[in-house]
């Protein structure tokens, strides 16, 4: 009897998606509870904590559903996609919460992020708080956040299939 060898293309994607709605998920409960405009920095560490987990899990399932075998090749594919589907869900999500669910949330967190800013820097010039504002405004555009986020995400995919595929790659 033949093995059936998974696509690797179709195996990312579940996982992207897993993964895409754990930060969904860990970004809702913050909203909810209000901890979203503190900025609470809980749900990026879980983030950070949850990312290599499933990328490295996801590489050792492919191994064992690929008769045992996997090449370096096959573990950097899967974590990139990973990294990209996750971050794709997570861009529709946060569209949705942004122009739907809450329009008026990110204004809000613009407010207090410069509130923050005034606070710990007081010495700060009015040119310097106009340049910092602007350079937030940049980063939260659907268009270069989704670009930014999209491209860490397949970076860390890189890194952390990279190191998880030199450790778990068939030796043949």
């Amino acid at each position: 009897m033949e093995h059936q060898k998974p696509a690797t293309g179709k195996f990312a994607m579940n996982y992207g998606i897993i993964l895409g709605v754990v930060m969904i998920a860990l970004n809702v409960v913050s909203y909810v509870t209000g901890q979203a405009l503190e900025g609470a920095q809980w749900p990026q560490v879980v983030y950070y904590i949850v990312f290599p987990v499933v990328i490295i899990y996801a590489i050792s399932v492919f191994k064992k559903q690929n008769a045992n075998t996997l090449t370096l090749g096959n573990a950097i594919k899967l974590g990139v996609v990973i990294g990209v589907i996750s971050a794709i869900a997570y861009i529709l999500y946060g569209l949705l919460f942004n122009y739907v669910i809450d329009p008026e949330f990110m204004p809000q967190m613009m407010e207090v992020a410069r509130d923050k800013m005034i606070e710990q820097n007081p010495d700060m010039t009015k040119e310097q708080l106009e340049q910092s504002i602007k350079m937030m405004e940049t980063m939260f555009n659907p268009l270069i956040g989704s670009a930014f986020w999209i491209a860490m995400s397949a970076f860390f995919g890189l890194i952390w299939s990279l190191l998880g595929g030199l450790v778990m790659r068939s030796n043949s």
